[in-house]
């Protein structure tokens, strides 16, 4: 079950991502378990497979303000990378990113 302690031990900086939401736990459980139910994850990946990096480049986008929003910083720093790549167009390790970002997800979704 996700709480704010197992947030906090998965490295996410709680009490920003609680200041954000004026220090309402339920409504910020409520978003993170909203973010986790976000089809951009998957979207962006089948962009990446695809080659259709404008498209990819839309997902991380999303996912990096939502995730930065709730200050998810495990999982927000492989999308902002991502992101920062796709954005500029430059060659990097767009598969490596992602798993990477997937495995942070699947932590995430374990909690």
């Amino acid at each position: 079950m996700l709480t704010i302690e197992n947030l906090k031990m998965y490295g996410a900086d709680v009490d920003d991502g609680l200041q954000r939401c004026m220090n309402n736990k339920d409504f910020y459980l409520r978003l993170v378990n909203m973010a986790l139910q976000d089809g951009s994850f998957v979207d962006l990946g089948n962009a990446l497979n695809q080659k259709q990096y404008d498209a990819a480049f839309d997902h991380a986008h999303k996912l990096k303000g939502v995730l930065a929003n709730l200050s998810l910083t495990p999982i927000l720093e492989p999308v902002s990378e991502l992101t920062e790549l796709l954005r500029h167009k430059t060659d990097g390790d767009y598969d490596g990113l992602y798993t990477r970002m997937m495995e942070e997800y699947e932590k995430l979704k374990a909690l």
